[in-house]
């Protein structure tokens, strides 16, 4: 594609909530000994702006309530040199024990100082063409089966692919189903060539939106499948689900949402899906899929 993986985008907000966490007043959150940390819930990613290859970026963050043991924060990542935004990022993190992960209460302090960090989230920046409502994942390895969603990959998480903890980093689930998204690829748009001959060579595919959830965490030697189907097409948009399943118990490490486009490599321009293609897409859709 050209441009800064999906992966990279999550891997940025990570770091960026290692600085927002120092402002919380939780300066060693992601510290080998730390006893309090924060853990990622659900994120909201809105792609704006696609980076390429060398494009200075910087992030800002801020937060947008504070509960009880949780909070929902803002963090937008700009291209340095317009001042345009890249990607923008609503989520949802915990305050938990480092090592076991039992939520527990934001002392007085960081309460006082969340509120010195209030954001709002800029126009046309927030979530909009997923829901936002709150979810509970329905990813679970026996639906997965009767619902035939395609077995999109496989593997085991490595230890490098954890954080200091010893858990699976947020951005490996969303990267896990990027390198298998080829294959998904052959599967729904190879066929069109037969249906639109005259299709650009120059095509390819990009995601403009994502919601995830993460329902448990996986360590180093945990196994994983990624299940993933058709929840809807329209004419600018593929909207896709992704489980992440541990095949061992059927459980749920994950699911994710995105909204995919047809996207032209030499205009750098998202490309419409037509009637013909629609058509043949509306084969693919699962019923009744979801987050």
């Amino acid at each position: 594609m050209g441009h800064m993986n999906v992966r990279f985008y999550v891997a940025r907000a990570m770091e960026g909530l290692v600085g927002l966490a120092a402002g919380f007043g939780l300066p060693g959150a992601f510290r080998a000994n730390a006893s309090a940390t924060l853990l990622v819930r659900e994120q909201h990613i809105r792609f704006m702006r696609e980076a390429l290859a060398r494009a200075p970026l910087h992030m800002t963050a801020g937060v947008l309530d504070l509960g009880e043991n949780e909070a929902r924060i803002l963090q937008l990542l700009y291209h340095s040199n317009t001042g345009e935004i890249a990607a923008s990022f609503v989520t949802v993190v915990a305050h938990v024990t480092a090592r076991d992960e039992r939520p527990f209460p934001w002392s007085q302090r960081t309460r006082a100082l969340a509120r010195t960090l209030a954001a709002v989230v800029p126009p046309g920046a927030g979530p909009r063409g997923l829901g936002t409502a709150p979810a509970t994942s329905r990813a679970d390895g026996t639906l997965a089966d009767e619902l035939g969603l395609m077995r999109l990959g496989a593997g085991a998480i490595g230890p490098e692919e954890c954080d200091i903890f010893g858990r699976m980093r947020p951005e490996v689930f969303i990267g896990r189903v990027a390198d298998n998204v080829p294959r998904l690829a052959g599967v729904f748009r190879d066929p069109a060539a037969a249906v639109a001959p005259d299709r650009p060579a120059s095509m390819g595919g990009a995601v403009v939106e994502y919601r995830l959830l993460h329902t448990a965490w996986p360590r180093a030697g945990d196994r994983f499948e990624i299940r993933s189907g058709m929840a809807a097409v329209d004419a600018r948009t593929q909207r896709l689900v992704h489980w992440m399943i541990d095949p061992a118990s059927g459980r749920a490490w994950g699911s994710a949402e995105a909204l995919a486009v047809s996207f032209d490599l030499a205009t750098r321009k998202v490309v419409e899906i037509g009637d013909a293609d629609r058509t043949r897409l509306a084969r693919f859709i699962v019923p009744g899929l979801s987050l």
